[in-house]
Parts: C-alpha cells; sequence; structure tokens
C-alpha cells in the first residue's frame, strides 16, 4: 500500500507525524536585534500539526542579516527568545529545524547592526533595490570580496549558529544553500569570480558550502542537518549556466559522505520561474539516499503523487501553511483553503500572521 503523506515517517531518526512539511518562508517580526518576538511562538504553534517545520531563514551573524526585523541565532538573547517558538511546536508534535540564511551580497547596511559588513566571494553587487525600514527602497551596495579571514569567520558564524539552534531547544537545522544567499554565491560562476581555493572549477567553487557541511555536521551530527538547493533558481540574481548539472550532482555525492539528513529542493515554477528539467531532477532524486523534500505550489493530491512516484519522502507547503495553520486537517477534509494576504507577508504584527482562522 502507498505512503500517505498524512502517514508517520522516518527522517533520520526524528519520527515525523506526517510527511507536510512547512517551509521555510520569511515572515520579518523579529525585532530590531534580530531577537524573535512572543507573536512567533504562537505563529509556529499554530502550525505545529505539520511533520517538520523549517524556520524563516536565521542569520548566523550580524554580517548575515540582509532583510528587516528577520531573526538571528548569534547571541544568547536570541537563543532565549526561541525556546517558546520550539517550545510550542513540539507542543503540537512537530519536529522544528532553524534555517541558517547567510545573506552575503543580498543586504543593506540599514538592515543590519552597526559594525557589520556585507561580505561576498566577489565585489559584485546584486542589480536592484531592497527594502529598509528606515529609508525605504535603496539599492544593493557592492559587498566586500571576502579575505581567508572573512571565510574561515563565515564558516565558524555557521557553526556557532548550529549549536545555539540545539540549546535553542531546535532538532536541527537547514543550511540556506538556494536562492541566491552566500553558499549558493560560493557555488554560481556569476557570483564567484575568485582565482584561488575558493573559485574557478567546480570543485572549488564548491569549496565553501562543503567545509560548512563538514563542520556544522562536525559540531551537532550529521542526523541533526539538512541543506536547501535550488539549481536553476533565479532568485536574487541566480541563473544557470553550462556547468550547473554536474556542480549539483557533485556537491549530492559530497553531501552524501559527509553524512547530511536531508537534501530540501526548491522548484519556483508555479511562480513563473524556470522549472528544474525533469531528466536532472530524476537524477538528483537518484543520487540522494536519505529524505529528499520537494515543494512549490503543491496541494494534497500533487504531494501525494510525489510521493507515489518516489520523487520525494516529504512534501514542503508555503503560502498554504502561511495562510492555514491547520493547513494539514484541512487537507485531510478537503476543505476550502484560506487565501493568503500577500499585503502582510513581511509587515509587523499580528496581521496576516497569527490571526488565520482555523476550521471551527
Amino acid at each position: 500500500m502507498a505512503a500517505s503523506i498524512f502517514d508517520s515517517t522516518q527522517m533520520g531518526s526524528h519520527t515525523l507525524q506526517n510527511r507536510v512539511v512547512m517551509n521555510p518562508m520569511t515572515r520579518c517580526r523579529a525585532d530590531v536585534d534580530a531577537v524573535p518576538t512572543p507573536i512567533m511562538a504562537e505563529y509556529y504553534g499554530q502550525r505545529g500539526t505539520a511533520g517538520l517545520i523549517v524556520t524563516e531563514g536565521t542569520a548566523p551573524s550580524p554580517n548575515g542579516r540582509g532583510y528587516a526585523r528577520t531573526p538571528g541565532l548569534w547571541n544568547d538573547a536570541q537563543v532565549a527568545a526561541w525556546k517558546p517558538v520550539t517550545a510550542a511546536a513540539h507542543a503540537k508534535g512537530a519536529v522544528i529545524f532553524a534555517q541558517i540564511m547567510h545573506t552575503g551580497r543580498v543586504s543593506h547596511p540599514g538592515n543590519m547592526p552597526a559594525g557589520a559588513k556585507i561580505v561576498a566571494p566577489s565585489a559584485i553587487a546584486l542589480a536592484g533595490q531592497m527594502y529598509t525600514d528606515a529609508e525605504g527602497m535603496q539599492d544593493y551596495p557592492v559587498p566586500q570580496e571576502m579575505t581567508e579571514a572573512d571565510i574561515q569567520q563565515a564558516k565558524a558564524e555557521f557553526v556557532t549558529a548550529a549549536k545555539n539552534a540545539i540549546a535553542a531547544g531546535f532538532d536541527g537545522v537547514e543550511l540556506h544553500g538556494a536562492n541566491g544567499y552566500l553558499l549558493e554565491q560560493f557555488i554560481s560562476p556569476d557570483t564567484n569570480k575568485r582565482n584561488d581555493a575558493w573559485g574557478g572549477s567546480v570543485a572549488k567553487r564548491l569549496r565553501f558550502v562543503t567545509e560548512v557541511a563538514q563542520e556544522v555536521v562536525a559540531a551537532i551530527g550529521g542526523d541533526k542537518v539538512g541543506i536547501r538547493l535550488s539549481p536553476y533558481g533565479t532568485a536574487s540574481g541566480m541563473a544557470a549556466y553550462p556547468e550547473v548539472d554536474e556542480t549539483y550532482l557533485t556537491l549530492m555525492a559530497s553531501l552524501e559522505k559527509i553524512g547530511l539528513v536531508y537534501v530540501h529542493l526548491v522548484d519556483h515554477a508555479a511562480m513563473g520561474n524556470p522549472a528544474i528539467p525533469a531528466e536532472f531532477r530524476a537524477k538528483l532524486r537518484a543520487a540522494w539516499p536519505r529524505t529528499f523534500i520537494v515543494g512549490g505550489s503543491l496541494d494534497a493530491a500533487s504531494g501525494q503523487a510525489a510521493v507515489d512516484a518516489g520523487a520525494a519522502d516529504l512534501v514542503g507547503f508555503g503560502r498554504a501553511l502561511l495562510a492555514n495553520p491547520d493547513l494539514v486537517a484541512r487537507m485531510k477534509a478537503g476543505a476550502e483553503l484560506n487565501a493568503p494576504d500577500f499585503a502582510t507577508f513581511y509587515t509587523p504584527g499580528e496581521k496576516g500572521y497569527t490571526d488565520y482562522p482555523a476550521l471551527g
């Protein structure tokens, strides 16, 4: 009998109450010091009937915080404020991973603590603008090309954040290797123009992400570490390149040896972005022997179909879970879903965050 997305399953040593994953979604409800706020515990707790919750992108350091009101995991105040969040998720039965997101060049000083600097593999600015609370829309600055010391510091920041996540009660961490942030900036030849040990060949461009993964696994254990990847993605100035397939298949082999518990594949084709070619997608799936997560505008039927076809072990839901705290119950019942309020995705406060109604 085929596995239902509503059945309990294993992800390494973690027992999940179902195969439904809450995708990481930036919500901008932390305070100016990147400390989680009490409403964040309510928000994640409301959605705790998912099998696995992956939090919004969480900065590992002041240098890694690119957006207004996003949370961090670099100091004791942040750790303390995350504890009610993890407790609320656990109270509903969810396993919860913190997504560690170093934004690299996708940043602006208006969103960073004093003394932080914008760093990237190469001094190439992202085209366009980003929002700041104080000054509205601002051009992306040219980042500082990372020195050897900067690279070692950034790796250490991922490790510290992972340890802090465990101290805060998280079951593990997801390394954000997607959407044009620092890890992918090293992977892509469009953003990594280095000709030293950290750039040039495929192997050298993969070195940073593989060493981050190795060091985080050494610190907290492979069963507590996943990664999100977005080959063919276009977020934050990314684009496909001739050796993209070779790059990611090489990376998958390295990550498999390092011992990560899952790979989380991003596919934003439903939102108008290029699709991951089906043949390549199948190769990625075949290359990964452990838990494989896919998402991208799925519903109960398409999520079940992905599991039935062996294309995924777990299925991720973003906007549907944002707008439906009881999404699992609604999908089981075939009930109508609340529509997401796009105007409140990134605004402060409870509106469009903790006030979506559950079924009566």
